[in-house]
C-alpha cells in the first residue's frame, strides 16, 4: 500500500483507524469541521518524541482557535498511547499504526533505514496539504512553524470573505 511521498498541494489520502476509546477516528469527518496537523513520530516517551508531544499540548489552546485539531500517529500500540496520554496529560488524538499502512499511504520516510521519520502535514479543511515537514531534529521548534502556516491559512480564508 505504498505511494509517492505526499506533497504540498496534494490531496491528504483519507483514512481510518480505532481511537484509543475503541471508536473510529477518519480524517475526512474531522475536515468537515477542522483542519488537521497530522504528524507521525517514531515513539511514545522518547526524548524528542515528548518534548514535541509536549510542545503541542503547550500551544492546543492556541491550535484550537485556529480551528485545528492535532492527530498523532506512532507504532506504538494503543496501551503504550494511553500512558503517554495520561502521563503528559495529552488533550490530543493519538493513533496507533503498527503495520505502517497510514504511514507508507503517505509516503513517510525511515531515517537511517531503521528509524521510523518525523514527519508533520498540515492539511486544511478542503483535504489539502499546504506544508509538510520531515525531520527528526529540533522537533520542539516544528510547533512554531507548524502554527505559522495556520496563520496564513486562517488569514487567507478570513480575507476571502472579507
Amino acid at each position: 500500500m505504498s505511494r509517492e511521498v505526499v506533497k504540498i498541494g496534494d490531496k491528504a489520502p483519507d483514512f481510518e483507524l480505532q481511537r484509543l476509546d475503541g471508536g473510529f477516528f477518519r480524517l475526512y469527518e474531522l475536515l468537515k469541521k477542522k483542519n488537521v496537523v497530522l504528524y507521525f513520530y517514531p515513539k511514545d516517551s522518547s526524548a524528542d518524541c515528548t518534548k514535541q508531544a509536549c510542545e503541542f499540548r503547550d500551544h492546543y489552546d492556541t491550535f484550537q482557535d485556529l480551528e485545528t485539531e492535532i492527530v498523532c500517529i506512532s507504532y506504538d500500540k494503543a496501551d503504550a498511547h494511553k500512558r503517554f496520554e495520561r502521563m503528559y496529560r495529552l488533550p490530543f488524538t493519538l493513533l496507533s499504526d503498527c503495520d505502517a499502512q497510514i504511514r507508507n499511504l503517505y509516503g513517510v520516510p525511515r531515517k537511517f533505514g531503521i528509524m521510523p521519520g518525523r514527519a508533520i502535514y498540515v492539511i486544511d479543511k478542503k483535504g489539502e496539504v499546504q506544508y509538510v515537514f520531515n525531520s527528526l531534529s529540533k522537533p520542539a521548534e516544528h510547533v512554531q512553524q507548524v502554527l505559522d502556516v495556520l496563520y496564513d491559512i486562517n488569514h487567507d480564508s478570513v480575507a476571502q470573505y472579507a
